[in-house]
């Protein structure tokens, strides 16, 4: 089931996409803290995101940059602000598409559909360009979507580094050194903690979808993928 999180501060609206889209098989979770939106975010792992641009404290365009820093999950804003130059600003700060209140249900519903089935569904473009398979197991960089079997997850961008960084050297030890290095971007320093976190978050999702013991702690060393699943 897909899942949509609703960042709207107004609970009318938020209450009126919950209803309708659930009745549409979606799973839905709405922002409980607007200070901790990406936070959040991280927690539910969803496959979108409504987000309104008036919010308190932070606005939209700031909160869909801090989702985008982590994910490639498509944003949709909904907003009252119908100006040329806010639906400017929200596609340059990373969204996928802006709708303006009132808007119509079905219209919304429509333009969910459309981003699901290009980002993950059938009308996704070269579906296998960007895919890393390990006998079963699988990691879109289009979608930061590791798969196996049946299952899925959504990674953030730094456990996507980190998966990529050990599924393309599988069984070879790979180095504190390098993957600190793989994480390193020009806005956000990471420590030798923000690895251990990450590699721990990292390490749930594969026994989430149903790998157990794969990603080893090697002292002194680094970290190593081993192959102990079967397709």
């Amino acid at each position: 089931m897909r899942r949509i999180y609703i960042v709207e501060d107004d609970p009318k609206i938020r209450d009126i996409l919950a209803n309708f889209l659930q009745k549409y098989d979606y799973e839905i979770a709405s922002v409980n803290d607007f200070d901790q939106i990406q936070e959040e975010f991280q927690d539910y792992q969803p496959h979108l995101v409504l987000l309104d641009i008036n919010l308190p404290r932070f606005d939209g365009f700031y909160w869909c940059r801090k989702i985008r820093a982590i994910s490639n999950c498509p944003i949709i804003f909904i907003s009252a602000r119908d100006s040329g130059m806010d639906q400017v600003m929200a596609i340059e700060n990373g969204a996928d598409d802006y709708i303006t209140k009132p808007f119509q249900l079905e219209v919304v519903l429509a333009k969910i559909k459309s981003l699901m089935r290009r980002v993950y569904g059938e009308y996704r473009a070269d579906k296998n360009a960007n895919l890393i398979d390990v006998n079963g197991l699988q990691l879109d960089a289009s979608t930061f979507i590791l798969s196996f079997e049946d299952q899925q997850c959504l990674l953030t961008k730094k456990e996507y580094l980190l998966a990529q960084a050990l599924m393309t050297q599988v069984e070879k030890i790979v180095s504190r050194e390098f993957l600190l290095e793989r994480l390193w971007d020009d806005q956000d320093f990471v420590d030798d903690n923000t690895l251990s976190v990450n590699i721990t978050r990292l390490r749930k999702k594969l026994t989430d979808l149903g790998i157990e013991g794969a990603l080893k702690t090697i002292r002194g060393a680094g970290y190593k993928l081993e192959q102990v699943w079967e397709r």
